[in-house]
């Protein structure tokens, strides 16, 4: 597998990171104003941390409450270990149904589990309904951002796809696209089998489960297939309506700077006799997949991420980079703590350094979860586990020769002077080698001198 560094040389400065970085600050730019609109923010981060904090504590009972209260209302409800219990009780279930269509709303986890590889290896059609996600599966690519996949292609790349794999005259007006998209999409929720989500939040007290999104797919989704089934990361859980009604407060200003998204669908079990739609059997899969290991840790705050993306948008790093360059489910600060600590720190042991720790990932969470914190513990224990990337291990290893060898050091100090004498401005326009890269986009200041030096040379003579 290629390093983050690999992956992030071939994407900066590329189209598509430029279109990326426009809308995440547009993004960043909506979260703010929302903040400034509602005093009550502080208090409400406040309040959603400590539900999360609490319900993360206590996460085996409010799970078993949760599964009893489901099972009360009609529904089914799987505890999956890993993925592959997750996708084959998913592929039985569609096999065992006669299912061959599928839609689909958007869903991290089951990107995460590679669900829809499950299904289609199955001969079933799988088709997202989300307009970010149709527009990634179309396209063969990979989304970019938690909650818009597509942030990092433009509108005249939509209309050119849409005109190749959907038959349709191009056209880049944003309205006419969704206009297609909605056309393409309509008859296959009325022909679908089953419907699979994934769920934002589930109340433990009432058996609830919680989408949220801004198009109308969600709830078509889980309405109009005979079977639904809702994809449940086990990390995701409230204890009340009222603790879910301060996560969605929260959520939606977060994300995109609304008051709360157009669509918030609460469902409690499949339809009941009498009732006019909804599906005929709801099936709730709640997946570890390495969660149980993370609560364990050190770095447990991480699951209390409710996934509003607003990390993403403000950090220096993504902005530049994109999120393909992460190679995981999760870029951006989120991902760079969540995906070590999921799966294999070895593998993944480059993201927990790509951040600069500059903080604004903490300022705007509104968990308050302290990314750069967490960040820094992942590469104490990569440097204890010496799982570190080789490009950082082998400068520290080199600093550590020379820093536990006062002669070296001392030497090393000298020759540093010298070198800095060759830069009366103080800067460093071009370097060498591979310090070209460096300086190819902006100046190196030089070393300041010690505080011995400075004060030698103001007295000298004195």
């Amino acid at each position: 597998m290629t390093s983050f560094l690999e992956r992030a040389r071939s994407d900066i400065g590329t189209a598509p990171i430029a279109a990326l970085n426009v809308g995440a600050r547009r993004f960043s730019a909506h979260r703010d104003h929302a903040v400034e609109a509602f005093p009550a923010m502080d208090d409400m981060r406040d309040r959603a941390r400590e539900i999360r904090l609490h319900t993360l504590a206590n996460l085996d009972r409010y799970l078993a409450q949760f599964a009893d209260t489901l099972e009360a209302a009609g529904g089914d409800v799987f505890f999956a270990a890993d993925a592959r219990e997750a996708n084959d009780y998913v592929v039985q279930l569609a096999r065992a149904r006669g299912v061959q269509h599928i839609v689909k709303s958007k869903s991290m986890l089951t990107e995460e589990l590679r669900l829809n590889d499950a299904l289609e290896a199955e001969g079933m059609e799988v088709v997202e309904t989300d307009l970010g996600e149709l527009i990634v599966q179309l396209a063969k690519d990979r989304p970019s951002h938690i909650i818009a996949p597509v942030l990092h292609k433009t509108r005249f790349e939509v209309g050119a796809l849409f005109e190749e794999k959907l038959g349709v005259p191009y056209t880049d007006d944003p309205i006419e696209l969704n206009s297609i998209a909605r056309r393409h999409l309509r008859p296959l929720f009325l022909t679908a089998d089953m419907g699979i989500s994934g769920v934002n939040v589930a109340v433990a007290q009432t058996g609830s489960i919680c989408i949220v999104t801004n198009e109308g797919n969600g709830r078509l989704t889980t309405t109009a297939p005979r079977i639904h089934v809702a994809m449940l990361g086990a990390e995701r859980l409230v204890p009340s309506i009222g603790d879910m009604s301060v996560i969605l407060e929260v959520l939606a200003r977060s994300a995109t700077g609304q008051k709360l998204s157009v669509y918030t669908n609460v469902l409690t079990g499949p339809r009941r006799p009498g009732e006019p739609d909804g599906p005929d059997e709801l099936h709730v899969v709640i997946v570890d997949n390495g969660r149980s290991k993370v609560l364990e840790g050190q770095g447990s705050e991480i699951l209390a991420c409710i996934r509003c993306g607003a990390c993403l948008n403000v950090c220096p790093v993504y902005r530049t980079v994109g999120g393909h360059a992460y190679g995981s489910t999760y870029p951006g600060p989120v991902g760079s703590v969540l995906t070590p600590a999921l799966f294999d720190l070895d593998e993944w042991s480059d993201l927990p350094y790509a951040s600069t720790l500059c903080g604004a990932c903490l300022e705007v969470c509104p968990v308050r979860i302290d990314i750069p914190r967490l960040l820094l513990g992942q590469r104490r224990l990569s440097v204890q586990t010496r799982t570190g990337p080789m490009w950082m291990r082998r400068p520290l290893r080199a600093y550590a020769s020379a820093a536990t060898h006062p002669r070296r050091f001392r030497a090393l100090l000298r020759i540093g002077a010298a070198i800095g004498r060759l830069f009366r401005s103080g800067w460093i326009l071009r370097l060498p080698w591979r310090g070209a890269a460096w300086t190819q986009g902006r100046d190196l200041q030089t070393p300041a001198k010690s505080f011995h030096r400075r004060w030698k040379g103001r007295n000298r003579g004195s």
